[in-house]
């Protein structure tokens, strides 16, 4: 049996059912989760604070007493914070337990890198300026986003209660600019119930964060993310 660790949001509803929907093919892997306090998405000094390594690296040393054999923090707050916080986390993180970890943002850093991809668009509930921060993240490290959707909100808890069908529709905009990819950041949203569907529907790969985070899992503990089918083609076609 192969133990795949998250790191999960405090008020997150969404990916401890959908992780464990993603892998409910595979018998040899199993989820387990801990959590640390977050409740809000802003660039408040309060909301930023949320995200220190002191907290997330106690919930990991928790989470280790389950003797999973990879840790991913399973949250976004790199795109706002810079890559940069996740790498010194999952260093932090692998210091204080011997664990491989990684992230939801770094998993998408390195698909991209694989894939070659430079221009994306973005899906995402958060607040305006949230969302020109991720943007700003990833331009500064060479990718262009050329379309964008938010809804505004900073309540973790609300993320989860954003429709499916809006999801959609939100990533049907950004279609239109023709991206190489779409992303739906935020792993409190239940995008990745809708990307097998929607990309047949418009023709583009899409990753959803709660996805790129068993991706990497998957990955850290060599099992093959094909193994997942029914979940989009970031599972069949990025290895």
């Amino acid at each position: 049996m192969k133990r795949l660790g998250m790191l999960t949001p405090s008020s997150n509803t969404v990916l401890e059912p959908m992780t464990n929907a993603i892998l409910a093919g595979l018998p040899d892997v199993s989820a387990h989760f801990g959590r640390f306090e977050v409740t809000e998405i802003a660039l408040s000094g309060r909301a930023l604070g949320q995200f220190q390594s002191v907290p997330m690296v106690e919930a990991a040393r928790l989470l280790s007493h389950a003797k999973v054999d990879t840790i991913c923090w399973n949250g976004t707050s790199a795109g706002w914070l810079g890559f940069g916080a996740d790498e010194q986390l999952a260093a932090d993180i692998s210091a204080a337990t011997g664990i491989p970890t990684s992230s939801s943002v770094l998993a998408i850093n390195e698909i991209f890198g694989l894939t070659g991809l430079r221009r994306f668009a973005l899906v995402t509930p958060y607040t305006d300026d949230v969302q020109a921060r991720i943007v700003a993240t990833y331009r500064d490290a060479g990718w262009d986003c050329v379309a964008e959707e938010h809804l505004g909100i900073s309540v973790n808890f609300d993320f989860s209660e954003v429709p499916e069908s809006q999801l959609a529709d939100m990533c049907r905009k950004v279609a239109d600019a023709d991206p190489e990819a779409i992303l739906i950041f935020c792993t409190n949203l239940w995008g990745a119930a809708i990307v097998e569907e929607l990309e047949r529907e418009i023709g583009i790969p899409i990753y959803d964060t709660v996805s790129t985070a068993v991706w990497a899992a998957l990955r850290a503990v060599g099992e093959s993310p094909a193994l997942v089918q029914g979940w989009g083609r970031l599972f069949r076609e990025v290895s």
